[in-house]
């Protein structure tokens, strides 16, 4: 009898202690020094260091969480970190300068942008095969895949296109016209848009994703004091409750913020020099932004609308992830 008291007075300690929430952390890739800064959520500083491959760009987390896959460009490959020892534990071939990369929450594949050879990649990363190669325009770059997992789409430079690819035919079967130079791509959380930016084009396309597939609306960007040729837009972030989106507009040193639901820019919020992607992070409390030319990440503040920290990182930072 004392014997299951004592027990029950010890179960019911551990069910008393405390639980300690693990600290978010953020991944920077920085381009010129092939390496990827870890970032501590709690402290906003640099933890560690990890060496990966040749011009690290595009991450993006695996889809069980337990791995960061990374663009390396001038190795033509994908490695593969694990989030527990935060070191490359495999490298996938991937192609001519794979750029921007996507993983599919259903099947073991990643999705490559390969720029020099106008294609998008499917890889099959446990197989460690090439599933297909889908044709896109000249100089792939961005990619956004639906949350529902039906649609990938893909945006070529030099066409100024945006390529809408079915994922269950594996093929692009729709294709818009868009803003001068389309960098990236980012869907809505119900899937009803595509935020498309182009770069030259100082412009973000929305797609109707529901009915037409056609542009709905066109949001343009003028920096008050600011040469309209720095004004560049790149990176997009937009959060989960439909309230704000964001958008990085390079050299400008600025990021735009619009209203979701009337497409009105808001503010601009200054940042560090050339401002390049964008991440939220797991509760959208905070944007992280990473700026090419001053080496650092800006912290803003969301419900502030307001810039509170900057974090020194490698050179020509160019990517950023958030660890749920």
């Amino acid at each position: 009898m004392i014997r299951h008291i004592a027990l029950g007075l010890a179960v019911g300690a551990i069910a008393l202690m405390p639980v300690v929430a693990k600290a978010e952390r953020i991944f920077v890739s920085n381009e010129k020094d092939n390496t990827v800064s870890v970032i501590d959520g709690e402290s906003l500083e640099v933890v560690e260091t990890i060496d990966v491959g040749r011009r690290p760009r595009a991450m993006v987390l695996g889809p069980d969480g337990n791995e960061l896959f990374v663009a390396v460009g001038d190795d033509e490959a994908i490695d593969m970190i694990d989030l527990e020892t935060l070191e490359v534990v495999r490298s996938q071939s991937a192609g001519e300068d794979p750029e921007v990369i996507r993983v599919d929450s259903e099947r073991p594949y990643l999705y490559v942008s390969n720029e020099d050879d106008n294609i998008v990649s499917v890889i099959d990363y446990e197989q460690r095969t090439l599933v297909t190669e889908i044709p896109v325009g000249v100089e792939p770059e961005g990619l956004g895949i639906s949350p529902d997992g039906k649609w990938l789409i893909a945006t070529s430079e030099t066409s100024s296109m945006a390529h809408i690819i079915d994922l269950e035919a594996m093929e692009a079967v729709h294709h818009r016209l868009v803003g001068a130079r389309p960098r990236h791509v980012e869907f809505t959380h119900d899937g009803a848009e595509a935020w498309v930016s182009s770069e030259i084009g100082a412009t973000v396309s929305i797609l109707d994703m529901q009915d037409t597939y056609d542009i709905k609306h066109t949001i343009r960007f003028d920096v008050p004091g600011v040469p309209r040729e720095t004004v560049q837009a790149v990176g997009v972030a937009l959060t989960s409750d439909g309230r704000y989106g964001f958008v990085a507009l390079g050299p400008s040193n600025r990021v735009a913020v619009i209203d979701q639901q009337t497409y009105e820019v808001l503010d601009y919020l200054l940042t560090g020099q050339r401002v390049w992607h964008l991440a939220l992070n797991g509760d959208e409390s905070r944007l992280y932004t990473t700026n090419g030319v001053s080496g650092d990440v800006t912290v803003i503040d969301v419900d502030g609308l307001e810039a509170i920290r900057s974090i020194p990182v490698g050179r020509f930072p160019w990517g950023v992830v958030v660890e749920p």
